[in-house]
């Protein structure tokens, strides 16, 4: 990936495999806008052990975050299965090490967005996503849902919000994203990539 060429951050948390899954739908749908790239990234659990017991490098999948990725990104999409109506631990505390993001503005200005799996329908998809924002608009990012025009919205009889796409995983969190929570999923990659392209053309306007 060369340096040069703008990226959305598409950093998440995920414990069964459900809201991985979704991050790669969203990276796709922003791979498909041509002149930006998706980097995924994830987060190492947490534990009330002190000493640390992770890999630094995980054995599949995304590697894991640091600052860096977050402050040269042109987008971030967020994601974490739901914990009791919020977003993960492990997610929150990487969200509470960007103090010195926020104190420079390194993210203000920069679109954002957010996604969820649940094991039940009204498990608390909404407010997860929800919670998720708030830190993001604390630094002074845009939020980009998902507008009504993705039809899908209407059409989706599990998961599907304006707020975010979303993704119902069932009691065992063995059920996989469907078709209509699938194509939410890349429809909002593709707008946070075409987002994050035209205001990345307005910063570097602005930069004297």
């Amino acid at each position: 990936m060369s340096e040069a060429t703008p990226y959305v951050l598409i950093l998440y948390y995920s414990r069964s495999g459900a809201t991985a899954d979704m991050a790669r739908q969203l990276a796709a749908g922003v791979e498909s806008i041509p002149g930006i790239e998706a980097r995924l990234r994830t987060v190492p659990a947490v534990s009330p052990t002190c000493e640390a017991v992770d890999p630094e490098i995980p054995e599949e999948g995304a590697v894991y975050a640091d600052l860096d990725d977050l402050r040269h990104c042109s987008a971030l999409a967020l994601g974490s299965p739901t914990r009791f109506g919020n977003m993960a631990a492990p997610l929150k505390y990487f969200l509470d090490t960007t103090s010195s993001l926020w104190m420079n503005g390194a993210l203000i200005d920069k679109p954002a967005s957010a996604f969820t799996s649940t094991s039940s329908l009204h498990g608390g998809q909404e407010s997860t996503l929800l919670t998720m924002l708030v830190p993001l608009l604390h630094h002074g990012m845009v939020y980009a849902g998902i507008p009504y025009s993705e039809t899908e919205l209407l059409n989706t009889q599990h998961g599907g919000t304006p707020y975010g796409a979303s993704h119902v995983a069932g009691a065992r969190s063995d059920r996989p994203v469907d078709e209509h929570e699938r194509a939410l999923c890349k429809a909002q990659g593709k707008r946070l990539a075409k987002l994050a392209l035209a205001m990345h053309k307005m910063r570097q306007e602005e930069t004297p």
